[in-house]
Order: C-alpha cells, then structure tokens, then sequence
C-alpha cells in the first residue's frame, strides 16, 4: 500500500480528539489531575488541520474537553471522581470555554468555527440526521470548521451517545467523510495489552483489513482516566466507519507532528481499512446508529431465511419478544444461542408479536383482527450484522 496516496486522496476528514490529548501535562508528560485543558496543545493540533486546509481538505473536529475544562470551577476534589450532576455541571461551564479555545485558535488562521452539540436522538430521527448532513454540508461548503461535542449537560441514560469515539464514527457517517482519525494517547492497536509487560512492548498492527472477533479481543475493555472511552470503544468506532466505506486511523495526538506524519505516507498508528461492499446510508442508520428498543429470538430456520436467503423476517420464525416497542422501532434479532445477527424496523409493536409469534402470515389477521404487513421485518428494512 502507497500510504501517502492513500491518505492524500481523503478530501473530508473527521478528527476524533480525546480529552487526554488536550489536558494539561507536566514536563514528565504525566496528566495533571484537575490542571484543565492545555490550550497551546489545542493551538498546536489546530496548526496541524489549518495546514490539511490549505491543501484543499475539509476538516469536522470532534473534541471531548468540556467536563475537563469546567471541573476546575467547580467546589471538588481535583482527583475526585464527579457524580453525574457534577459532570453535567462541569460541561456546561467547560464547553464555552472549550469552543472559545479553538475559536480563538482557528482565527489566527482566517478560519471560522461552529459548535453543534449532538445527542442520540439527533441520530436516531431519521429526518433529524438528514438535517445534521445538510448543516455540515453548508458549513464545509463555505469553509467554517464544525466543532462536535455531546450536549453533556443534559445527558442522560435514554438519550446518551456515551463516548466520543462513537460520536465521531457517527459524525463521520452523517457528513460522508472519507477518513476518520482517532487521535488517542496512545500509539495504535497493539497486538497484545503493552500494560502487561511496559518493557518489552508488543507490535502495533499497522494496517487491519477487517475487524474480526480476534481484533476486538485484543482492544479489551479498559478506559483511561479523562472518560469512559478505551481502545475497545475506539474499534467499535471504527467498525461503524468502516460499514460505511471510511476507513479510520488511530494514532497518538500527544505529539502533534504526528498528523502530517500520518498525511506524508510514514507508517505511524493502526490504519482500519473499510469494507468494498459499504451499507446505504439508511441501512447503516439502522445497523449502527439506532439503538434497539427490543430484542426478538428467531429459530434456526428463520435465521438462515435471513442471512443465507436474503428473506424478510415472518411471524413463524419468532420464538420470543423482548421488551416494549412500537412500530417503526429498531429491534434486535437473536439466534437460540442468544447472539445478534441481524437489526431491523418493525411493522409491529411487541403486543401484537406475542400474540402472533410462531404463526402464519395467513393467521394474523384472524388473530389481531387486521394485517398490516405479512413481513414482522422487512428484507429492505434489515442489516445482517
């Protein structure tokens, strides 16, 4: 692979930029709990994307900072933990500091910023995520970088997108990016946990062609010490990504010259590349963007009618129906084994799924006293996963 083509052909890139990258170091470059955000860290990245812009590239920033920019006002410890309404608190005095940071930072070079601040029922709302795509089309357009952050302050559980390496694989989607990078604090994907032995550290992966079960094992669980994001979240980022055909790079945005490293072909960080046959917007809306407000279970007949047929989903193939749902929602479909294959649309609620599950499509009518659809999900409306 020709990096340097590679990463000169992507014309709209989304940064993904982790609150670690931005948050205040000593000369050690250990973190400084409670210390804030290092706004000559966010002048020098800001350098980096004003440089791509000038070669004609459009760039999204999807910035975490606000809670890390805000605690400091707050009556805490510097190294306590925050309670949720301390956190909301935190980010609504951080994020207009944070926007301010890289407002003032993209002015020097002639460039204007726009704040949007999302949450998962921006996404979830098909005509909503449409708008989304038309704004950041209008603000590209006349060259004014989009600055994303979740609306932390009023997140709660129902609505919440819950990491910003999610947020930028969605915003990658929405804005039909042909690049994600992930700048992280750490260097890339290594083949096994470097934590385990700090002496002798394994190899980064340099390029995945696919994540597999095997990739995802070797990300773990683990998150650091300025959120909930880890290497498993930035994988999963980068499986939405790459459903949509946008390959994603991880790389460390500790040391800033590693963005046109990246740009200038040198094989730094873990690059995902995507797969050739991308899902349609909308059926990646479905797959990776709503979130499932119930789960059926399908016997084995009816599971390989949907992955090796390419059938719609029938009432005769339902063994159960998992909590509450209304037509039109995202659902969760299941094996015996309890493993997800597939998500769709319902045409049902789950009321009338457990009056008609395990029977004919003939059937329905009889039972509910009218049919809307002999199809529970239609193929259209169905992603394999």
């Amino acid at each position: 692979m020709n990096r340097k083509n590679f990463f000169s052909k992507a014309h709209r890139i989304v940064f993904k930029i982790g609150s670690g990258i931005i948050a205040k170091r000593d000369s050690e470059k250990n973190y400084v709990p409670g210390g804030g955000v290092d706004v000559a860290a966010i002048e020098t990245l800001v350098d980096q994307f004003a440089s791509l812009g000038k070669e004609g590239k459009e760039i999204i920033l999807v910035s975490s900072g606000a809670v890390l920019a805000g605690r400091g006002s707050l009556n805490v410890n510097c190294g306590a933990t925050l309670t949720i309404p301390q956190k909301q608190a935190a980010a609504a005095i951080g994020q207009s500091s944070l926007i301010r940071y890289y407002e003032s930072s993209l002015e020097k070079h002639g460039i204007k910023a726009a704040q949007i601040l999302f949450s998962r029922d921006d996404f979830n709302n098909r005509r909503r995520f449409l708008n989304i795509r038309n704004t950041l089309e209008t603000l590209l357009s006349n060259r004014i970088v989009p600055v994303i952050n979740e609306n932390d302050t009023v997140m709660v559980e129902e609505i919440k997108i819950g990491d910003n390496d999610t947020l930028s694989a969605l915003s990658a989607v929405v804005a039909d990016a042909d690049l994600l990078v992930i700048l992280s604090d750490v260097d890339g994907l290594y083949s096994s946990d470097p934590n385990l032995s700090p002496e002798n550290k394994p190899e980064i992966i340099s390029v995945i062609e696919k994540i597999t079960p095997d990739i995802e094992s070797i990300a773990g669980k683990s998150g650091g010490p300025f959120g909930i994001g880890g290497m498993s979240t930035k994988i999963t980022a980068a499986k939405q990504a790459s459903e949509f055909g946008i390959p994603t790079a991880i790389i460390s945005g500790l040391d800033p010259r590693n963005v046109p490293r990246l740009f200038g072909g040198e094989k730094i960080g873990s690059l995902f590349l995507s797969r050739e046959d991308r899902l349609s917007s909308r059926k990646h809306w479905i797959a990776h963007v709503l979130k499932p407000a119930g789960e059926i279970v399908v016997d084995q007949g009816a599971r390989d009618a949907l992955v090796r047929k390419g059938r719609s989903l029938l009432a005769s193939g339902i063994l159960e129906v998992r909590g509450q749902f209304e037509p039109g929602s995202a659902i969760s479909c299941k094996d015996g084994s309890g493993k997800e294959f597939a998500r769709g649309l319902t045409n049902y609620n789950h009321q009338e799924l457990q009056k008609i599950q395990g029977r004919r499509s003939d059937e329905i009518e009889s039972i509910l006293g009218y049919k809307v659809y002999d199809e529970v999900i239609h193929r259209n409306e169905l992603v394999i996963l």
